[in-house]
């Protein structure tokens, strides 16, 4: 579990994140919500530990990220699982030799043991036959499951997802949304998503935190989007028609 405290965060003067408290849970995907410049991405960078926050704290399962020393520090990261927006896989890696990288950077495992834990990663995504394949010679789809396949191969007990789904055809995104659920509840993981997507919110968000200018205006899970009378993420979520003829259908039964 991850909780955040009254979490503020402001650059030149500019208050981005103000006062957000959240809980997100283990073995759920969590979805942060809301439009460019929401605060989304000042949060999960906060997350990340690559922002401090002016006020407020962070824990992760009851562990104070401000309080801890850098050791501890260091150890929380091995912890962490990462899908960056694009991908960020290395363009003169292989396959196997970008999931294999987390290990390397952050273990002592041996060769040995690394082959066993990409082999692990690849196939748990799908991608047995990808090994030595490099991130040009594979789809767009393919390099997100790679990219699936680094942030869990270290066993994370959290992983964060970046607009996991962006630049990928409907049919594809579908296909991560499941992938990054089915593995959030066969380990475990306290999963935090970032994204755009209503499908996305739609299909697997058991818990959805939507932010608007900086401050957190709805919680709730995917159920609950349908019956709320918050009128701001009605007006965010139901932008297109097909999702204002499902609410009203919804409603009516």
């Amino acid at each position: 579990m991850i909780e955040i405290k009254n979490a503020e965060k402001s650059f030149g003067g500019s208050k981005v994140l103000k006062g957000v408290s959240a809980i997100f849970d283990t073995g759920k995907a969590n979805l942060v919500i809301g439009q460019s410049g929401s605060g989304k991405t000042v949060l999960l960078k906060s997350l990340l530990g690559i922002h401090t926050l002016d006020v407020g704290t962070i824990s992760f399962d009851g562990r104070i990220y401000s309080e801890l020393k850098e050791d501890e520090k260091r150890a929380l990261r091995t912890e962490i699982g990462m899908v960056f927006q694009g991908s960020a896989l290395f363009d003169s890696m292989t396959v196997a030799e970008n999931v294999g990288f987390p290990l390397k950077m952050f273990t002592n495992d041996d060769n040995s043991k690394i082959q066993k834990r990409v082999d692990f990663a690849l196939k748990r995504v799908n991608l047995v036959d990808a090994h030595n394949k490099l991130p040009s010679e594979i789809s767009g789809g393919m390099q997100k499951r790679v990219a699936i396949a680094r942030a869990i191969v270290n066993k994370p007990k959290y992983l964060f997802c970046d607009e996991p789904n962006s630049g990928l055809d409907p049919n594809t995104a579908i296909l991560i949304d499941n992938l990054i659920e089915e593995i959030t509840n066969e380990y475990n993981i306290t999963t935090v998503i970032n994204t755009h997507d209503m499908n996305s919110v739609m299909e697997i968000g058991d818990k959805i935190i939507f932010l608007k200018n900086g401050f957190k205006e709805w919680e709730g899970a995917k159920e609950d989007i349908f019956r709320t009378d918050n009128q701001a993420i009605v007006d965010f979520v139901y932008s297109s028609n097909l999702f204002k003829k499902v609410r009203e259908t919804y409603l009516k039964v």
